[in-house]
């Protein structure tokens, strides 16, 4: 059976690699604004770039294939000897800066450092230099008789990966999101609780927008979850919570946004009540839609798309793996309840993806309602294979390739997702694995 063409239903090439150690499990996939390019941090501190081939009449298929462009290591395990505490390589996350020249760039986040990284090819090197010779050692001025004029002459290409800018010292806590301004000037960064603003330019200061730290931390109630700018006003941000709620916060209302412009939280239904209703409420990602209107989040069990101009109540929610409700308490013995899955727009606004166990990952088409479970694995990864839409059942009659809620494997999660900004492509991280999924049926369509 084929998947809607609203959805990404065929493969192109799996980029997969085999697991040597956890430094290779995939930690943040990330397109840049055009697409053409796909960046992928791990566990180990490296970053993997594939770019996008360029489409060739011969080979049709290869249209939306990814291959490895560069490989760099961005951060390496660090000691902070002032708390004794190890500070992990792992890339929580990363964002790309809007393209200013031929050359590419980039922010890559640890716990505690962001980077900032250039891209840049090369294919050609210049050769007679005067006073150098071809191994690049100064020559002896006396040999030196006559002036040439150095010419350039075609290379193999190269990509070159320098770091441009090192941003420390502005967390004591984790940092778990950064996002880049639509002013391409300045970017934020957050930690459990505080949310600072960078200059691109400067990186011995940054400034304190948020604060929620409490005078007593055994006063504290809650801690910032994700953060993200809008994407057409530089002045607006939102931030999500582990109690579930988003605030909206206007820097032109005052230097600290401590006090927020808005506040979005959904009242808690009663007969839900339950011990971990505190733990799956909290919102594990936020993403504003591309129109600026709406705002995605997702917690535990379910996906919500919030109206900026009404607080009270999510239009929208979809329930990602509602069967798991009844299997709260076994998810909180093995820590599964705390995995924080993200969420992603299509480049229309119009469908929804969101990860889940047993490397399902799900999409809701916001304007038929219909959803799909689809699997990434390597059974279904044969390029150009179609995937079938996955089924889990709880109790009674099961068809046949439905899967049984006791049989779900809870160590295979797809906590990473990402969509291309305008194409029905998406790049899916399975523990270590990035698949890329693209819609052949939607884009022959166009």
């Amino acid at each position: 059976m084929q998947a809607s063409p609203h959805y990404p239903s065929n493969v192109s090439e799996p980029c997969s690699e085999e697991i040597s150690s956890g430094a290779d499990i995939i930690s943040t996939v990330e397109f840049n604004h055009t697409g053409e390019l796909l960046a992928t941090g791990d566990k180990g501190g490296r970053v993997v770039i594939f770019q996008r081939e360029p489409e060739s009449k011969n080979e049709p298929h290869n249209q939306g294939e990814y291959n490895v462009y560069s490989t760099f290591q961005s951060h390496e395990p660090e000691f902070d000897y002032l708390k004794s505490l190890e500070i992990e390589e792992k890339i929580n996350k990363i964002k790309w800066l809007p393209q200013q020249n031929a050359a590419h760039s980039l922010l890559s986040t640890n716990d505690k450092t962001i980077k900032l990284w250039k891209i840049t090819e090369r294919d050609k090197r210049p050769e007679g230099y005067n006073l150098k010779d071809e191994e690049g050692k100064l020559k002896d001025l006396s040999t030196v008789t006559s002036l040439q004029v150095p010419k350039l002459k075609p290379m193999d290409l190269m990509v070159e990966v320098t770091p441009r800018r090192i941003f420390a010292n502005g967390h004591t806590y984790h940092v778990n999101s950064i996002s880049v301004n639509s002013d391409c000037e300045t970017y934020m960064s957050a930690d459990d609780l505080r949310i600072n603003l960078w200059h691109l330019a400067i990186t011995d200061r940054s400034f304190n927008i948020v604060d929620i730290k409490p005078a007593n931390m055994e006063d504290l109630t809650e801690v910032i979850t994700a953060s993200e700018f809008h994407p057409h006003h530089c002045n607006l941000f939102v931030y999500s919570s582990s109690k579930g709620s988003l605030r909206l916060c206007d820097m032109r209302a005052s230097a600290l946004c401590d006090k927020h412009s808005k506040l979005f939280e959904e009242p808690e239904d009663p007969s839900n009540r339950s011990f971990f209703s505190e733990i799956i409420s909290s919102v594990s990602d936020v993403k504003f839609s591309h129109s600026g209107r709406y705002m995605l989040t997702r917690d535990y069990l379910t996906v919500k798309v919030w109206d900026l101009n009404m607080e009270t109540k999510p239009i929208e929610t979809y329930q990602v793996h509602d069967y798991l409700r009844s299997k709260l308490c076994s998810l909180y013995e093995n820590d599964c309840i705390f995995d924080k899955f993200e969420c992603a727009w299509n480049g229309s606004d119009s469908v929804i993806m969101t990860g889940a166990y047993n490397n399902f990952f799900r999409m809701f088409d916001r304007n038929t309602k219909r959803d799909v479970t689809l699997e990434a694995s390597r059974e279904s990864s044969k390029p150009r294979a179609i995937l079938k839409p996955r089924r889990v059942c709880v109790g009674g009659k099961r068809r046949k390739d439905d899967i049984s809620v006791d049989s779900l494997d809870f160590t295979k999660k797809i906590l990473h997702t990402a969509w291309h900004p305008t194409e029905n492509i998406i790049a899916i991280a399975a523990t270590n694995n990035l698949y890329i999924f693209q819609d052949k049926v939607n884009s022959e369509m166009h």
